[in-house]
């Protein structure tokens, strides 16, 4: 089985409450820890390389961004996605020939762009394009921004779904979503649903997401911030010592 055909299949046949949990390497070292605790898959989230790489969120260079992603895909052997935002302006069989250059078996796609939705037939049309170009060589998680950048009706984000599945996204993430909205729009979307978790503790935890119709769960830049806490007070610490 190939890694594409192996990170599809976490997807599928999950029990509720047993969600595809995929941390969020930015780098090589993490990706390396990640994969060393036994996660069979991981999920790079563009806001945490950004800020690895020194760039605010959404102002990644493609090239620095792709080269980033391919350091994580080299590091381990395991399945990869790569968040690549909104595509970068790139024509489909381009973004789709650099994105399987990195290695990765998915990517995420967003279908806002400067904080504004994009027209969701004219987005799910591209996604189709995204599609035939690759094949069955990428697992598309597509986006959906209605909770935020939009006005957050469930029904919206529902309508938006059913193009992008239409279109071919093997995966839709409603980020931003409410927990307490999660059984509707399970309810009404076809297909994998992914989610975004805390760390901090605060909302439901990892298996409540899962029994509310999660498949999937991510969390953002959350773990590279949670690093940088750690960071900070060993750092601290170490100036009391002075």
């Amino acid at each position: 089985m190939s890694k594409v055909e192996a990170f599809r299949a976490l997807h599928h046949g999950r029990l509720p409450g047993d969600p595809l949990v995929l941390p969020g390497p930015w780098d090589a070292v993490s990706a390396r820890v990640c994969a060393e605790a036994g996660f069979p898959a991981l999920a790079t989230p563009s806001a945490g390389i950004a800020a690895s790489l020194g760039h605010e969120d959404g102002s990644t260079p493609p090239d620095e961004m792709f080269a980033a992603v391919a350091r994580v895909v080299r590091a381990v052997d395991v399945p990869v996605s790569a968040d690549v935002e909104d595509g970068y302006g790139l024509a489909p069989k381009e973004l789709v020939e650099r994105l399987l250059e990195t290695g990765a078996v998915g990517c995420n796609l967003e279908d806002s762009h400067g904080g504004e939705l994009k027209d969701p037939r004219q987005h799910a049309d591209w996604l189709a394009e995204v599609r035939a170009a690759a094949g069955d060589l990428l697992f598309v998680n597509a986006r959906i921004d209605t909770f935020a950048h939009g006005d957050g009706d469930p029904e919206r984000a529902i309508e938006r779904a059913a193009l992008y599945v239409a279109a071919g996204a093997d995966c839709v993430y409603p980020i931003g979503a409410p927990a307490d909205v999660l059984p509707l729009l399970r309810s009404g979307i076809q297909g994998p649903v992914n989610m975004h978790a805390r760390l901090d503790g605060e909302g439901p935890s990892l298996t409540e997401l899962g029994e509310l119709g999660a498949t999937r769960i991510t969390f953002g830049p959350g773990l590279l911030r949670r690093s940088a806490q750690a960071l900070r007070a060993t750092t601290d610490e170490l100036r009391g010592q002075r």
